[in-house]
């Protein structure tokens, strides 16, 4: 699972008040590098809630520092997205994003509720949403 589609995940469990933004348990991390095109990370950046970018990087980044070979780092993040003097965004922070958003994948491990606690797994980067018959 990438953390792009985390970025848009919510748990909708029956009375659930608080579904969003769901914590990560990452048990397996895998890198998997694709091509960078700076104009689609660009069309991104309106459509994400940075502040859970930033989130989730927090909730991997134990899990990257020992799953992801030595070479691959977590890129850092600013606290905010900005663009610069002439209405831009820095091209560094448009890799660091790609990197973050598409090529960081949580294999295995888990997505919790931050209101029920309920747990969905997540297996070979597939998170499992499908809620039981009394959640519904």
């Amino acid at each position: 699972m990438r953390l792009l589609t985390h970025n848009y995940m919510q748990s909708t469990v029956k009375g659930t008040e608080n579904g969003y933004p769901l914590q990560i348990e990452a048990d397996k991390i895998e890198y998997e590098e694709s091509p960078f095109d700076p104009d689609f990370v660009i069309a991104l950046i309106p459509k994400i809630e940075y502040k859970t970018i930033l989130f989730a990087v927090q909730q991997i980044a134990e899990r990257c520092s020992t799953d992801l070979p030595s070479e691959i780092q977590l890129p850092d993040l600013p606290e905010t997205i900005e663009k610069d003097d002439n209405s831009e965004y820095d091209k560094e922070l448009l890799k660091k994003l790609h990197v973050v958003l598409l090529d960081i994948h949580v294999v295995q491990g888990h997505l919790v509720c931050p209101g029920t606690g309920r747990r969905f797994k997540i297996t070979q980067g597939i998170p499992n949403m499908i809620l039981h018959e009394d959640e519904i």
